[in-house]
């Protein structure tokens, strides 16, 4: 059986094992992002001592278990409501503008030495223009409603979203000089060698600044002020219901787990184990590359945005921008300059 599917597989074109692999991932994805609204709140839950969600179960077991689905279907039962003075057209675009990004651009991310969709060469720069896009569908979401309370909410988020990006790009510039390639398949296998050969390890001002910048990206907590309550009501999507909204809501948590994921790939070795190149320990099991590591670190980069929430207050909108501009921004470009030095001299990921 197992022989026939293989050869089965193995029969079909490129382009059909791409079409395969992209229902894989977009499906993974999505249970993904309903299990993760679940353990955030118990992840919080157990931070603050409280259960969390613990009465909607499946079927009788694993109570709290069926909470992220009853919520789909609140969600798909409830009107979404179009403003009357609302651009119609753009009010139904914004939320699609803004979750395609996050789903697009898995295409590129390698999740095993063999599972990639798209071994594209520049990787790095589709990613780049696919994670700039979120702010479009930020500033059509705040203008197409026609309300003044959901653009002011746009402009705060799009001008903190756009501080960060810049710093985030600065880090990734820093990759790109240490590994010298801009395919991401390309920027695991730089990173062989075990716990010390990772980018972490040279990089790890620009791994900081490219974390914090990726909290910041994803509107989360300690930066979520463009949804402070106390502040400007819900910020930009304040006039969505339903459905419209749930897609936003699904967007901020598609890319949690996309900012965790690249993280992983550009600072953590991606599919590589820790244990790679250890004596004896490395010619087992552990040692060999494999999604399971990949995996681990999108679960421990996940928890950290957790934590942050459950940790940090909110940061005024002044000590955001702050933050990003004069803080985050002169770090990559020092640490850029000390990448250059290091490469002179061939120290580090520069001596091979």
């Amino acid at each position: 059986m197992l022989q026939t599917l293989s050869t089965a597989w193995f029969s079909l074109p490129d382009y059909g094992r791409a079409t395969a692999w992209i229902l894989v991932i977009t499906v993974a994805l999505i249970i993904s992002v309903a299990l993760l609204t679940l353990v955030e709140r118990k992840v919080i839950g157990w931070m603050q001592l409280r259960r969390g969600p613990n009465r909607v179960s499946i079927f009788g077991l694993f109570p709290g278990l069926g909470q992220p689905f009853a919520d789909v279907v609140k969600l798909l039962m409830k009107e979404v409501i179009i403003p009357a003075k609302a651009n119609k057209f753009l009010f139904r675009l914004a939320p699609m503008i803004t979750l395609i990004p996050a789903f697009a651009a898995w295409a590129v991310i390698p999740l095993s030495p063999e599972v990639v969709v798209s071994k594209a060469d520049a990787g790095l720069l589709y990613l780049l223009s696919l994670t700039s896009m979120g702010v479009y569908g930020v500033i059509i979401a705040g203008w197409a409603t026609n309300s003044k309370y959901a653009f002011l909410g746009a402009m705060r988020s799009a001008a903190q979203m756009v501080a960060y990006e810049i710093a985030m790009g600065f880090a990734l510039v820093g990759v790109l000089m240490a590994t010298r390639s801009m395919n991401l398949g390309t920027i695991v296998l730089s990173q062989s060698g075990g716990v010390g050969a990772w980018n972490w390890f040279w990089l790890f001002p620009l791994f900081i600044v490219y974390f914090i910048s990726g909290v910041a990206e994803t509107n989360r907590a300690p930066f979520d002020v463009a949804e402070g309550e106390s502040e400007i009501v819900a910020g930009f999507h304040v006039e969505y219901s339903g459905m419209a909204f749930a897609l936003f809501f699904l967007a901020e948590y598609a890319n949690m787990i996309l900012i965790a994921a690249l993280t992983a790939v550009f600072f953590f070795g991606g599919w590589l184990s820790p244990f790679q190149g250890y004596p004896v320990i490395g010619d087992t099991l552990l040692g060999a590359p494999s999604f399971l590591w990949l995996g681990i670190k999108i679960s421990v980069g996940l928890f950290m945005f957790l934590w942050f929430r459950a940790t940090f207050p909110r940061y005024r909108y002044d000590q955001i921008m702050r933050l990003g501009w004069k803080a985050l921004i002169p770090v990559t470009l020092v640490w850029i300059g000390v990448e250059m030095v290091l490469s002179v001299y061939k120290i580090g990921p520069w001596s091979h």
